[in-house]
């Protein structure tokens, strides 16, 4: 199962993929079928604004796989908090290399993430 905010930004992609091997208006078990085939290959890359020479830049943190993202799935700030403090983060949603959908997090709290570790993106 997964949380009713990510679906809602996955759902549009779904569509897409279907209505470009002509499924124009696909039922609920299409939609459910084609997000089973696509899901393993998804990713979520999680970053945090920074301040950067008088501007802003995200400073990326972790990259999650499907296996490994439940819990941030069922309480994304909760998730960011305890792990990264507060701040405002941006969840960029992959499918291989395309790109999906964004969501934005500000999660309340110290800004722990100053001190991890930046995600290296190849």
């Amino acid at each position: 199962m997964i949380a009713a905010w990510c679906w809602d930004l996955i759902e549009p992609y779904l569509k897409r993929n279907l209505a470009n091997r002509g499924l124009e208006r696909p039922t609920r078990r299409q939609l459910l079928e084609e997000f089973g085939r696509v899901w393993p290959g998804f990713t979520a890359t999680i970053g945090v604004q920074e301040p950067h020479a008088g501007t802003i830049r995200f400073k990326w943190l972790v990259r999650l796989a499907p296996d490994g993202m439940d819990g941030f799935l069922e309480d994304p700030a909760g998730w960011l908090g305890a792990r990264y403090g507060g701040g405002k983060f941006k969840m960029n949603l992959h499918h291989g290399m395309h790109f999906v959908n964004t969501k934005n997090f500000k999660p309340e709290g110290e800004p722990r993430w100053r001190d991890a570790p930046a995600l290296v993106l190849e």
